[in-house]
């Protein structure tokens, strides 16, 4: 095999891989291209080297989307998309790279890969604060697999899946068999659960505003009003609700300089509350991005929270005296200086829906969030994906909404300033929803609650012990193995 065949067969695995992800959701193709890529780990010379073309070309297509943020002020950031987006395939990577290496090092053979590489995307999901996106698990939510998400996370389906292709790339009748039925096991577990009960009667119903405002006119002065008096029309719009939900930073003005906008917002929802996205500074004068519930025809606030997962290089920056020093800012900060974190996830009481879960953008990626907070009734995101383009990154957020609720079996109410926003289910199925790129509103019933599901119980630890088992064994054997090759006895 010359150098360059040898490199072919993972830049096409790591694409076909990719394509799993939303809004391709092309999961079969995805199941064969981690099949084809682990056994080109396994089988290579150098598989450190083949295991991080593997992740380029996986992570180069599935988060592409990163260049859009770029984009909004082209004349001036433009030339960081292409860095931006060559940097996170790299370091991304480079996790699959050190797992190739290790998976074919210490465990053996395509299996030993595939558990190498479910290694580190666990560790990717919680390092440096994590980036748990674009995960193998992920390319299963566009399949009946999703509600098995409720027993098995995302890690579970992500071992699933490369523990298959493990099987599968040894080319052996019995190995390729029980890869299969590996693969299958998560479909087949997801058709047999059952559906999400429908709303009844007496479920709240809520409003979900969507302004449609595009990320580069969105502060600019001549139309901060135009989105503003649109997201008014889309609240006094004739329909009964028990609260209405703005997106995130949809307030055109800071909260502290507020009360005239606040009384517009509670007229305007006839002094019903409303939960939308602010952004403010706090006593310490530090910026925050933060969601307000009004309520009463003064627009009084009567919850506030702030925003506690940051976008790193969108609302502050890491390492900020190296990044400073190289001209780098937080793109998505606004205010000046950069977003100061909140104290963690909280729930609060929404008037005629009771406790629920607020997330605002970005927070919406990290599942142990849920399992940090009494259970509520719902989960309500409020985001901002005009940053994201109008392309793969707001159908991928939305993908990953959808698997929280299905893990949590919590019903989620997203509503979303350009778009997608929807009404999700409690097995992460869409009920209703506002196109991307429109204005409206949404009026939808809450759908109901399951019981606590078994991985709100256990999080990631059931995959992580599972995957460590896994690792014991393999690693016993490859030892012995070795030892028997050598001729010395223990």
């Amino acid at each position: 095999m010359t150098r360059l065949t040898g490199l072919l067969a993972p830049i096409v695995a790591g694409i076909a891989a990719a394509l799993g992800q939303a809004p391709w959701g092309l999961w079969p193709l995805a199941l064969v291209g981690f099949a084809l890529g682990v056994w080109a780990v396994a089988r290579a010379r150098w598989p450190a080297l083949v295991g991080l073309v593997f992740g380029v070309a996986h992570f180069g297509l599935a988060l592409v989307w990163i260049v859009e943020p770029f984009l909004v002020d082209a004349a001036a950031t433009a030339w960081l998309a292409p860095v931006a987006l060559g940097a996170m395939a790299l370091g991304f990577g480079a996790f699959w790279s050190l797992g190739g290496w290790l998976g074919a090092r210490y465990l053996g053979g395509p299996v030993g890969v595939a558990l190498g590489l479910a290694g580190m995307e666990l560790l990717r999901a919680y390092a440096l604060t994590g980036f748990p996106w674009a995960l193998p698990g992920h390319v299963l939510i566009a399949s009946s697999a999703l509600p098995a998400a409720s027993w098995l996370g995302a890690h579970g389906l992500g071992l699933a899946v490369l523990l298959g292709a493990g099987l599968v790339a040894l080319a052996r009748p019995a190995a390729f068999g029980l890869g299969i039925m590996l693969w299958a096991a998560p479909l087949g577990l997801g058709l047999a659960l059952p559906p999400a009960p429908e709303a009844g009667p007496e479920a709240p119903v809520l409003r979900l505003v969507q302004p449609n405002a595009p990320q580069h006119l969105k502060w600019d002065p001549d139309w901060i009003g135009v989105f503003f008096r649109r997201g008014l029309a889309e609240t006094t719009a004739p329909g009964a609700r028990v609260a209405t939900i703005w997106p995130e930073t949809s307030m055109p003005t800071l909260l502290g300089n507020s009360t005239d906008v606040r009384r517009m917002i509670a007229t305007a929802a006839g002094a019903g509350p409303v939960v939308l996205g602010v952004q403010r500074f706090d006593e310490a004068g530090q910026p925050r991005n933060a969601l307000v519930l009004l309520e009463g025809a003064a627009g009084e606030v009567t919850h506030l929270y702030d925003k506690h997962r940051l976008v790193p290089f969108g609302e502050y920056l890491p390492l900020p005296r190296l990044f400073g020093a190289l001209g780098f800012g937080p793109l998505a900060a606004q205010l000046a200086g950069r977003y100061a974190p909140g104290d963690g996830p909280a729930t609060l009481d929404l008037p005629g829906v009771g406790p629920v879960l607020a997330m605002i953008c970005y927070e919406a990626i990290f599942p142990q969030d849920l399992r940090r907070v009494d259970r509520p009734r719902a989960i309500l995101h409020l985001t901002n994906d005009a940053w994201f383009g109008t392309r793969i990154g707001p159908q991928q957020h939305l993908a990953l909404a959808r698997l929280r609720a299905a893990e949590s079996g919590l019903p989620l109410m997203r509503a979303a300033n350009t778009g997608i926003s929807a009404v999700i289910d409690a097995r992460g199925d869409i009920r209703a929803s506002l196109a991307l790129g429109a204005a409206g509103h949404l009026d939808a019933a809450l759908p109901p609650a399951l019981p606590p599901t078994p991985y709100m119980r256990t999080g990631d630890w059931g995959a992580f012990l599972v995957w460590l088992a896994l690792v014991a064994v393999l690693f016993t054997a490859a030892r012995r193995n070795a030892v028997a090759g050598t001729g010395i006895h223990p």
